[in-house]
């Protein structure tokens, strides 16, 4: 009987031990980056969680914390933190604090960092160098007195504008976010416009403006939360005139009832309604993150 020839070739079968330990490997590797993940947002977001549920809680369940969910859910307590910390009012305050200092600020570094990437002046690398000492000296509450002192010569100690004032010098960290984004815009373009007739603050609004709008939304996003989490410079300027107090001084005052009791709970409800203009700020300026991500991959 004739045999057929036979060829040996590589069989699959010879790399199978391999191909599984590198499947195992890669397995392994995600599993890990994916509890890494997971163990990231729930130390994230437990905080806001048990913040949340404590806000429908009565207050010897958020005292004790015998709890995790409200036997019963209160949600009285929103009515009450509406009304004894004055929400509506307040919040009008920290708005308009808040807006005017993102303006302010988004102005002033914005116009700070077009001089300094864009223009030649004696002491530019002082001036750089002043404000990145700012950002990594931190002296806190030992500026208060001379802050309020400054503001009373201007006779603004009584007005939410020292407070804006104030919060708006302190600009480093926009400025150097805006910096680099100026980087990125090409030099040609003010070349081309200063042969168009346009002059140096001609370029900074139609030219420089319209392609720094991601970096103006990083930026003011930033600015906007930190203006509406302060609490002491709010709290020294508002103390003779309680009227113009922000959301976050006025939160503070929920922390004791009418009978001198920790109301703990009326305060949780009160900041949970305090996030809701930050979350809508962070939708309004979610487009500027997209547009800074997709820029970053381009080419």
């Amino acid at each position: 009987m004739q045999t057929v020839p036979t060829r040996i070739t590589n069989n699959k079968t010879t790399s199978l031990p391999s191909y599984i330990s590198l499947l195992i490997a890669k397995l392994a590797g995600k599993l890990i980056l994916w509890a890494f993940l997971l163990l990231i947002v729930v130390f994230t977001l437990f905080p806001v969680i048990m913040a949340v549920l404590g806000s429908f809680k009565t207050n010897a369940e958020v005292t004790t914390g015998a709890t995790f969910w409200p036997s019963v859910w209160q949600f009285s307590n929103y009515v009450k933190a509406w009304k004894g910390a004055n929400f509506a009012h307040f919040t009008m305050n920290s708005l308009f604090v808040s807006l005017a200092t993102t303006i302010g600020s988004l102005l002033v570094a914005s116009l700070a960092a077009y001089a300094v990437d864009r223009q030649e002046f004696t002491g530019k690398k002082v001036y750089v160098a002043l404000l990145a000492s700012t950002m990594f000296i931190s002296i806190g509450a030992v500026v208060l007195r001379p802050q309020f002192e400054l503001m009373v010569h201007l006779n603004l100690h009584k007005s939410l504008w020292g407070v804006v004032i104030i919060l708006i010098s302190g600009h480093a960290a926009t400025f150097f976010t805006l910096l680099g984004f100026f980087k990125g815009i090409p030099r040609d373009l003010d070349e081309a416009a200063k042969i168009d007739g346009c002059s140096v603050y001609g370029i900074y609004w139609r030219i420089i403006l319209p392609l720094l709008a991601p970096g103006l939304g990083v930026a003011g996003l930033f600015v906007f939360r930190n203006a509406w989490n302060e609490y002491i410079l709010p709290l020294v300027f508002t103390m003779t005139k309680p009227t113009l107090q922000t959301l976050t001084v006025g939160l503070a005052s929920l922390r004791y009832g009418t009978s001198a009791a920790a109301e703990t709970h009326i305060m949780l409800a009160g900041a949970c309604m305090s996030i809701l203009p930050i979350l809508v700020v962070y939708i309004l300026a979610n487009k500027s993150f997209i547009s800074v991500t997709a820029g970053s991959v381009k080419g």
